[in-house]
């Protein structure tokens, strides 16, 4: 039987922080205690923010939390032409579509509708869904704009996904760290409506690259927080589309800081590297996890 393989892949656009170390250490355990592999991850197509800095920092800390990978590191930033690829599928299949719609359009649509006293759907993070008023154009229409040099976004047209699959989409979700039970959790990608898959600076979106590269790198068991339980329902439509595997999936507590809310690199909360040369050690940090 082949061996499960697990994967931690932060972003280095920040310094990690407990959220990070709990979620490093529960793909650890959980490695470790199947038998399986451990992968580590390195997602970087946001190239504007992340920096060699920061990933060396990653590397730092997580060799300190005494957390081991497998060789070589993953890079997404060496591997856009598999998002390409990916994205020219999508666009062949007439799955995706150029929005051409900036962020004062959007505001107009949604302003002018709630005038109206209606309200504006919401996508799970409390985003509102793109108005997809350009949908429509014609094929001769949206070359000539890409032509003019209007900018745009590849968007997944999330209903005609859905048809074109024609049967229920679900993700296999384990209850517990153990791995002892899990439930079949129906998969609902229209509750995040057109979503973005690749910009035109950017080849790619965090939904793509995140699906190519766990089919890539054959990763069975996909372990996070449960920040992004709601968006393993665009991530299983794209792998249908794809025709790529689906892992199944355990979407572990978050840490809240002081005040309750999520942790978080933009609110520069307490990173690994602060604590650590505040006297903490990896297994004061195991004990704050209650690990």
């Amino acid at each position: 039987m082949t061996a499960p393989v697990f994967r931690f892949a932060p972003s280095p656009n920040g310094e990690l922080h407990l959220g990070h170390a709990l979620s490093a250490l529960t793909n650890q355990s959980m490695a470790a205690s199947s038998g399986g592999r451990l992968l580590l991850r390195i997602e970087d197509i946001d190239v504007t923010r992340c920096s060699p800095e920061y990933e060396t920092g990653i590397f730092r800390d997580l060799a300190w939390l005494g957390f081991g990978w497998e060789e070589p590191v993953r890079r997404q930033s060496e591997h856009f032409g598999d998002y390409e690829a990916a994205l020219e599928r999508l666009k062949k299949d007439e799955l995706v579509y150029p929005a051409f719609m900036s962020r004062g359009d959007i505001r107009a649509v949604i302003v002018e509708h709630e005038a109206k006293g209606k309200s504006w759907p919401r996508d799970p993070d409390g985003a509102p869904l793109y108005p997809g008023t350009d949908k429509t154009l014609s094929q001769r229409e949206r070359q000539r704009r890409i032509d003019a040099g209007v900018p745009f976004a590849w968007r997944l047209d999330t209903t005609a996904a859905v048809e074109r699959l024609g049967h229920q989409l679900a993700w296999r979700e384990w209850s517990s760290e153990a791995m002892t039970a899990a439930a079949d959790i129906a998969a609902e990608p229209a509750q995040w409506g057109d979503v973005i898959i690749a910009r035109k600076e950017i080849p790619t979106s965090y939904h793509l690259s995140v699906v190519v590269d766990d089919a890539l790198q054959g990763i069975s068991h996909v372990v996070r927080g449960k920040d992004l339980y709601f968006a393993t329902s665009v991530q299983r439509l794209l792998q249908e589309a794809l025709g790529l595997p689906a892992p199944s999936y355990f979407h572990h507590r978050l840490v809240p800081g002081p005040d309750g809310r999520k942790l978080s690199k933009s609110q520069r909360d307490t990173g690994l590297a602060a604590l650590r040369d505040a006297g903490e050690t990896p297994e004061t940090i195991r004990a704050m996890l209650g690990l």
